[in-house]
């Protein structure tokens, strides 16, 4: 139990030390007026509360990625807590604040266009791509996930539940950002709240469970896993919500578009990954301690993946009605990222298309065809739509990473803090792709690793060295010194 409560402890304190300091180099300006209420259209751009926004940030972000992800992390043993904490202060909690507060300051901009203003035209044209591409297997992840849980509960069919969660998702999608986002999301939150700290409690208190029993120093980085499966880096791609996911970078721009003040946004973008670094770590924790350790994690996921281990750990601990309750709030997660994930698609591509979205018909016109898409690929072996998920979602990380990083250095500011996270997560994407026999070209993890080194590196000096001697755009010049 100690070392949950200290990776816990430093997760808070992560929020209150590093997070404020990376709000400094930022460089708030509480005086000056965000978007939400200068381009209020009724729909995308309302104000909201700082509560209420926080909480729809962390409804956003924490799908099925901050559990899914670290119980398979899990099977590394407890090093995965490990980069859940140092990925979530240093990465992941960054990456979400300048995602969030570089579109305030761009209008309520999504990220492919806050790349495009930062890296240059050709980087806004890729992470369009890439935003589309993730965004839509967010959407069939955050559909199958929910639908499969709720099959365990209550014996419906699985087709009828993944056509009443798209009916729902289009809905939600269509309709103004307060009207069911803003107003469901709170009762939402309840659940949520219910399902990690019920479950927490539970094992903490319970006679047949200890939290985290015999965990070493030395086991918090040693690689247990019982396949003998390489934790580098392939830890860094599988536990992505909870550490750091470019996902997130797609959701903050909602919640840029709907706050009222600057000095809100360390709360509501650093605030919110932090705790679903919480969440993460809970899941992660519970997993190991659950099954009692990664065979019994092994054999739990044998028998039906991520939701079996949800189920089971959920009714274990709670019992039939606490665990059903566990469930939903596991289901609601998923949902409440889903419908996003398909509203920020829509978004983008209106973006991308300059096609005006307050009036219904043009959003039809965009969300019809997208959903579309979304039911086709749900079709797909969940594995091997979770697998292309979290390539194409810590790859989007990356980008968000590096733009960030040109604007700080354009800015004349401490870049360190992108500049760091962002070459390591780049080192990590280009190793898995290079090394994966599945995604991509199979060769040796020591050519891989090396390669991704060299090239991350490059990446670095050209944002840095060439890109981040550039001025600041002049609109954005102007503000900066207003």
């Amino acid at each position: 139990m100690t070392w949950f409560l200290l990776a816990v402890g430093l997760l808070i304190g992560g929020y209150f030390i590093y997070g404020t300091f990376v709000e400094k180099v930022f460089g708030i300006k509480p005086e000056r007026t965000t978007p939400a209420h200068t381009l209020t259209d009724g729909v995308d751009y309302v104000p909201m509360s700082k509560r209420k926004v926080y909480l729809v940030q962390l409804l956003n972000i924490a799908g099925v990625g901050p559990i899914f992800g670290p119980i398979l992390g899990a099977m590394y043993g407890p090093a995965a807590m490990v980069w859940i904490v140092i990925g979530c202060i240093f990465a992941g909690a960054v990456h979400d604040y300048f995602s969030g507060m570089l579109s305030v300051r761009n209008g309520g901009a999504s990220v492919p266009n806050l790349a495009g203003r930062y890296l240059g035209n050709n980087a806004k044209h890729f992470m369009n791509i890439f935003a589309l591409v993730l965004l839509v297997l967010v959407g069939v992840v955050f559909v199958s996930a929910p639908a499969g849980l709720l099959v365990k509960l209550s014996g419906w069919d699985k087709t009828l539940l993944l056509t009443i969660i798209f009916g729902y998702y289009l809905i939600a999608t269509l309709v103004p950002v307060d009207k069911i986002i803003g107003r469901l999301y709170p009762f939402f939150g309840a659940l949520l709240l219910f399902m990690s700290v019920g479950l927490t409690i539970a094992i903490m208190v319970s006679a047949d469970y200890s939290m985290l029993p015999g965990v070493t120093a030395g086991d918090l980085l040693t690689n247990l896993n019982p396949a003998d499966k390489p934790l580098w880096p392939a830890l860094f791609i599988t536990i992505a919500c909870g550490a750091i996911s470019g996902f997130h970078a797609t959701q903050s721009p909602l919640m840029a578009r709907c706050m009222e003040n600057e000095k809100n946004g360390r709360f509501v973008f650093y605030g919110a990954m932090i705790g679903e670094g919480i969440i993460a770590l809970i899941w992660c924790a519970l997993a190991l301690s659950f099954f009692h350790g990664v065979e019994g994690l092994q054999a739990a996921l044998a028998n039906g993946g991520p939701s079996n281990v949800v189920f089971e750990a959920s009714t274990g601990l709670l019992g039939a009605l606490g665990g059903v309750l566990a469930i939903l709030g596991v289901v609601v997660l998923p949902i409440t990222s889903g419908d996003t994930a398909f509203r920020s698609a829509r978004l983008i591509l209106a973006e991308f298309i300059k096609l005006p979205q307050k009036q219904l018909p043009k959003r039809l016109m965009i969300a019809v065809p997208l959903f579309a898409i979304g039911a086709i690929l749900t079709q797909v072996d969940f594995g091997v739509i979770w697998r292309y998920f979290g390539f194409a979602n810590q790859s989007t990380a990356v980008i968000m990473l590096w733009t960030a990083a040109a604007y700080l250095a354009r800015a004349n500011r401490l870049h360190w803090i992108c500049t760091v996270p962002a070459t390591f997560m780049t080192t990590v994407v280009i190793t898995f792709i290079l090394n994966n026999p599945t995604l991509g070209f199979g060769l040796s993890m020591t050519v891989s690793t090396a390669a991704g080194v060299v090239l991350a590196l490059v990446i670095a000096g050209l944002v840095v060295g060439i890109i981040g001697k550039k001025p600041l755009p002049a609109d954005i010049e102007s503000l900066e010194s207003a």
